[in-house]
C-alpha cells in the first residue's frame, strides 16, 4: 500500500526538504542559491513558496531530483507533480 503522504503535495514537498537538508552538499547548495539562512529556513518550512522554490532547485539537476525522489521513497515525477500543485 501505498503512503498517504505521497498523495498529499506539502507533505511530499517537507519530506523532500528533510532530504535535502540531511545530505550536506545539497543543503549547502540550496541556502546558498536561495539566500535563506537556517533561521529563515526554520521559520519558513512551511512556506509553499519556499517549498515550490525547493523543488525547484531539485528538478534543475536531475541527479539531485532522483536522489531525493530515491531517499523519500517516491518517483521523482511526484515531486514534480507537487511542485505543480503547490505553484500559485
Amino acid at each position: 500500500m501505498k503512503d498517504p503522504t505521497t498523495n498529499d503535495p506539502m507533505a511530499l514537498a517537507l519530506l523532500a526538504l528533510t532530504a535535502t537538508l540531511a545530505d550536506q552538499r545539497l543543503a549547502d547548495r540550496f541556502l546558498s542559491l536561495s539566500g535563506i539562512d537556517p533561521p529563515e529556513l526554520r521559520q519558513r518550512a512551511a512556506d509553499p513558496a519556499l517549498l515550490v522554490a525547493l523543488l525547484q532547485f531539485l528538478e534543475a539537476h536531475e541527479p539531485d531530483l532522483v536522489a531525493v525522489a530515491d531517499e523519500i521513497g517516491v518517483k521523482p515525477e511526484a515531486l514534480v507533480a507537487a511542485r505543480l500543485e503547490l505553484e500559485p
